[in-house]
This record gives structure tokens, sequence and C-alpha cells, in this order.
């Protein structure tokens, strides 16, 4: 998770798509590994970009971890090491996030798997994947696995976003809420600008666009964030995805197949679902059950579709229960191979 990323307000059900979700002050860091403050592979995707990349273990499939919006690769911290005793498993920073350079391209989800794509083959990281997405990457996945059919056997969606969750979400409480979307979405776009000017730690620019350092990491990792969010390519692709996720990228995902046959899919949900302090009760128990049935939806794209709720659980699953993210992709790493051997 990146502490960067600019907090989402509760309009948009429970997927909480840019929330920084700090951990409680004073709380010990639970990642201080040194390789999160520095780039691990830089490689070259043509045109003169580079994109970050890190892999560890070895096996197949291989498994591929997609960050939620605004996040990199330190977002998997704490599950990737737990996958490489088992298997190959390579995250990655996309185009303008962590260490990879920016793109001249908006951040849709049909660009990001174009992008993955063509990382993934120029490092010779050779199929078949299983493919891991949070957030907003539960939609990046799903467009890849429609693109690139023969090389994804399985999928895990860790509290993944859905194509409808905004249209739907919107329709919830009083009129007006895609309005204040769309406001937050010219508000924070307002950080490019800020990062062309130059942003100055202690400045209220800075608190907005860059924000507090995140308790759960080292002073080191928070550094390294500090600095590559205070640059023009990181905020610009920051701003991208949010101008993109609700709009081009839903549109790009909801066009994709629905059913992916027998193929893997596990969706974690996170519960319980607070209520924010700008809804009802009964408005936090309709985006409840909307949260929960459109990863119901996802689950059922597949004869070996599940969706698992996990208690005590925020957003961000890998942090809070790594373990359950870890058994997750286990298991359908399991499930990927069991079908190999079949064939």
């Amino acid at each position: 998770m990146n502490a960067r990323s600019v907090a989402v307000t509760s309009l948009l059900v429970s997927a909480l798509l840019a929330t920084p979700c700090l951990g409680q002050e004073g709380a010990e860091s639970l990642v201080t590994d040194t390789v999160y403050t520095k780039p691990q592979q830089l490689v070259n995707v043509g045109h003169g970009r580079r994109m970050n990349l890190y892999c560890r273990g070895s096996g197949s499939p291989t498994v591929i971890l997609d960050a939620g919006m605004g996040d990199s690769t330190i977002s998997w911290a704490l599950v990737q090491p737990a996958i490489a005793a088992k298997t190959r498993v390579c995250s990655y920073d996309r185009a303008g996030l962590g260490f990879s350079d920016g793109s001249s391209r908006p951040s849709t989800a049909s660009n990001t798997a174009d992008d993955l794509h063509t990382l993934l083959k120029a490092a010779r990281v050779a199929p078949p994947y299983v493919l891991v997405g949070h957030s907003a990457a539960g939609m990046y996945i799903r467009v890849y696995a429609d693109r690139y059919p023969n090389e994804v056997v399985g999928m895990v969606s860790v509290e993944g976003s859905h194509e409808d969750q905004w249209v739907r979400g919107w329709a919830i409480g009083a009129p007006g809420q895609q309005a204040k979307w769309d406001s937050f979405l010219k508000e924070y776009g307002s950080c490019v600008d800020e990062a062309k000017r130059g942003l100055v730690a202690g400045t209220p620019a800075y608190k907005k666009c860059v924000g507090d350092p995140d308790p759960r990491f080292s002073p080191a990792i928070n550094e390294a964030q500090a600095r590559y969010a205070s640059t023009v390519r990181w905020q610009a692709a920051a701003a991208s995805e949010r101008q993109a996720v609700a709009y081009a990228s839903a549109d790009q995902t909801r066009a994709t197949r629905k059913h992916y046959g027998d193929m893997p899919i596990i969706v974690l949900t996170h519960s319980p679902y607070p209520k924010a302090k700008d809804e009802t009760q009964e408005e936090r128990n309709q985006r409840t059950l909307l949260w929960e049935s459109l990863h119901l939806d996802v689950a059922a794209m597949s004869s070996r579709g599940v969706n698992e709720v996990v208690p005590n659980s925020g957003h961000y699953i890998q942090y809070d229960h790594p373990q359950v993210v870890i058994d997750a992709v286990n298991q359908a790493v399991a499930i990927a191979r069991g079908q190999f051997s079949k064939q």
C-alpha cells in the first residue's frame, strides 16, 4: 500500500480505491525490507521507457501481482516472499508509479494490460500466469485475461474493483454523488501542477498531494516513497488512473468476457463495513450488499469461482491478513497445476 495514495470518500461503496488506510499511530513497522527503497529490475519496454519488476522464486505458473490504484510493489511485501516458496512470483510498478518511468498514454485498464504484456515479454517471464489484482487492479487483470486468454490460468481478486460499482454506487443516497466524484478528481488533479511548481515538505500542498509517512513502513521506505510521490511523473500517473478508473477503465472491463470456463477465480472481500460520517446506516447497508454482490458476480465468472469474506479486515487484506491472500494464491496455483497434469 502506498501512503501517498489520496483518500477517496465513502461515495464509492466500500471500494476505497485510493484510500491510504494508514495504520495506527505508533504501530511497529510491518515492512522494513530495503528492496523497496530502490528499483529492483528496470526493464526496457520500448520508446525509451523502463518499468520496475521484482521477481522471486521458481516454478510454474508464475504469479503476477498487480497493486491497487497509485500503489507499487510494496503492496505485496507481506505476501510475495511466502508465495515465492511455492512458485515464481513477480510484482511490478505500473507506468509512472513506484520506480517505473511515466507514459504518454492514459493509465487505463487497456493500456495497463498492454504494458504488462510488453513488460513480461521483455523480461522473459514466460506464461502461464496466475494474476493477482488488488482494488482497481481487479479490473486490470480481467482485461489482461480477456486479451491474452492463452496466458492466464487463474485469477485472485483482492478487494477488486468492479466496472459497475460507480454507476450503481452513485445511485445510493442523495443525488449528486457522481458530481462529488468529479469534484474530487478536479481537486486532486491539481497535484500535477503543484508538482511542476515543486512540492515542499511542510506545506499544505505537500500534505494533500504527498501525505504523511505510513507507520507500517520503515523510515527509509517512507523517504523513498516521498521522493517519487513528489515528482510530476508520479502525480500525473496517479491522476490519470483516477480519471480513468470509473469511466474508460470501467468501460473497457465491461467489454470483457463474462465467463472464464473452469479457470480458478478467487475473490477476497473485506468485512466489516463501517458506516462513514456522511452516510446513514441504511445507505451503508445498501453499499455493503452492493459490494458483496459485485464480488459474487466476479466469482460466478468461472465454474471454479469462489468469493471469500475476510472478517476483521480493511480494504488492504494483504496487510491485515496476509496469510489469507497467500493461501488464496497458493490454492489458485495448485488448481492450475492440477489442470496441467490432466492435459
